[in-house]
């Protein structure tokens, strides 16, 4: 007999569960927990772009799905490709320095990218991937909806503002996600931090500006 996460597997992949005479479906109540293993089964086997034919595996997101804190990122490298997880490696390490300097912690937040699958060499995702991933990102969002979302680079921001300004055209003000409405400040990639360190000040004016907003939205 299927048990009830074998059921949740199988209905994601669409796939229908053939029964022994007289066995019963056992009766589910929708939750959140079965909204989330859907949706990262759904994730798990995705064909939707080319990407799933050179990927490792496939990156979700990792952190508390019930965050009022919502990181987002670009893409996953070659490091978060072969662990499965966001932000890993010197820019990760990085990104948790950059929370805790507003103290947050890593566990506290949920991270996630634009892309669940990492691009060749690195490469700047195409429209047609970020267009299929786009659902995906869309139903995190409305799972977990945190008080602010952080855009952590240019790709990500691009892509969640619907525009194709520069980066630094996009920090040091508040947007709004367009679906949810949610507040969204937008900073430089701590890969990119890496590369020009000098630029980390902006990031942190970046950082207390998000948290001034955040402190506003859940007053």
């Amino acid at each position: 007999m299927l048990n009830e996460r074998q059921l949740q597997y199988l209905e994601a992949m669409g796939i229908p569960a053939w029964l022994e005479r007289g066995e019963v479906v056992p009766e589910r109540d929708a939750s959140p927990t079965d909204d989330w293993v859907s949706l990262e089964s759904q994730v798990s086997i995705c064909t939707r772009c080319g990407l799933h034919q050179t990927r490792t595996r496939p990156v979700f997101g990792v952190g508390n799905r019930t965050a009022q804190w919502m990181i987002i990122g670009e893409a996953p490298g070659a490091e978060e490709d072969r662990q499965g997880e966001p932000f890993v490696g010197r820019a990760g390490q990085l990104l948790n320095e950059m929370l805790a300097a507003i103290g947050l912690d890593r566990r506290t937040v949920y991270i996630t990218n634009i892309l669940k699958s990492r691009p060749p060499n690195n490469r700047d995702p195409n429209p047609d991937e970020v267009l299929a991933c786009e659902p995906y990102l869309k139903r995190q969002i409305e799972l977990i909806r945190p008080k602010i979302i952080l855009a952590v680079g240019r790709i990500a921001a691009q892509n969640l503002l619907k525009t194709d300004n520069r980066i630094g055209a996009l920090r040091g003000r508040m947007h709004r996600h367009a679906d949810s409405g949610t507040p969204i400040v937008a900073t430089y990639h701590p890969a990119y931090l890496l590369r020009s360190p000098l630029e980390k000040r902006k990031a942190w004016e970046d950082l207390r500006l998000a948290v001034r907003i955040y402190k506003e939205a859940a007053a």
